[in-house]
């Protein structure tokens, strides 16, 4: 588990406890200062509030920001709760897209060539193909801060520039909030997928434990079968993407692939065709349009993989079984 400064020694601990002590205390105090008339204030903005009240306003202000108002503009051609309207996704749950998916990358350094933001780019990519897939599901925006390693002292991926961590307990504390949100929204299935290594476990805790909570209502599963880059591998083996080095780099084929296609500069594409650099572990990316269609097909994979997951946990009712471990990864 990664942890903060304040949590590496007693000394620290101690200081950690006596400055989260005095913030609660400061925050009784102040509570204790306000008196009654911040409860009189609290109990008179809840008797104002009205029930029809949606959009971030009042319904008495405008007729839009009514709970049952009409849609004034066709739905949006996209599956990413970010890119709708309240009102879109409002009609969206109501048609029946009432699956919520949260995918969670991360910011790492991945060699000379890829982006700091490599896990973002491929699940903007396949976030999208499965949601398509199943016909019924929504995105949720990308989580792209996770667990890289140790803040201070650094230590993983922390040690290399442009790295951002969070603590672990942090990152599970956000997942559950964001079940949480999406569940007071009416969805009723709700799953999470994670690109990198360091996501899986805090993604099936939080996915156990509300499944202990809830009872599967509604479902909440980690799909741990969307991250298994080792069976992408095999797969492209069929199409020719045969791996004959070992070049030591956080790089392969596969993850190039499911980058380019979501947009070619998160590998530097055109910038190392100039510089003659387009192989990876031996593997050359320099046919553009032998790259796109290999690319293509590890979406395809990936999305039917996960989708055929995402139907057994459902069946479940919650994260199924951990299956054996398999080599390989980014």
């Amino acid at each position: 588990m990664t942890r903060g400064i304040l949590s590496r020694t007693p000394h620290c601990a101690a200081l950690r406890v006596s400055i989260l002590g005095a913030a609660l205390a400061s925050a009784v105090a102040s509570v204790a200062l306000s008196g009654s008339a911040s409860a009189q204030g609290a109990a008179a903005s809840e008797a104002q509030r009205d029930p029809r009240n949606r959009g971030g306003g009042t319904c008495t202000a405008n007729p839009y920001n009514c709970v049952d108002a009409v849609n004034p503009l066709p739905a949006p051609n996209t599956v990413w709760i970010e890119e709708m309207t309240w009102m879109d996704v409002r009609d969206a749950l109501k048609a029946g897209k009432t699956t919520a998916i949260i995918a969670t990358g991360g910011m790492e350094p991945n060699g000379p060539w890829l982006v700091t933001g490599k896990h973002n780019y491929v699940l903007h990519t396949n976030c999208e193909a499965i949601a398509w897939k199943l016909g019924n599901a929504l995105c949720a925006p990308i989580v792209k801060f996770v667990p890289e390693g140790n803040i201070s002292p650094a230590s993983g991926h922390m040690a290399s520039p442009g790295t951002i961590s969070m603590r672990e307990e942090t990152f599970r504390m956000l997942l559950t909030d964001l079940v949480h949100s999406l569940k007071a929204h009416g969805f009723t299935r709700i799953i999470l997928i994670g690109d990198s290594g360091g996501n899986q476990a805090g993604q099936r805790w939080v996915a156990d434990s509300l499944t202990k909570i809830w009872q599967g209502a509604p479902i909440v599963a980690h799909i741990q079968e969307y991250y298994d880059y080792a069976s992408v591998a095999k797969h492209m083996e069929q199409f020719g993407v045969n791996q004959t080095v070992a070049e030591g780099l956080h790089d392969d084929p596969e993850i190039s692939l499911n980058m380019f296609i979501d947009d070619p500069k998160s590998i530097r594409y055109d910038a190392r065709a100039k510089a003659k650099k387009l192989t990876i572990n031996g593997v050359s990316l320099a046919d553009r349009k032998k790259a796109t269609e290999w690319a293509k097909q590890i979406v395809e994979f990936r999305t039917k993989v996960t989708v055929e997951a995402i139907e057994k946990a459902t069946a479940n009712k919650g994260t199924l079984p951990a299956p054996p471990r398999r080599t390989g990864g980014n």
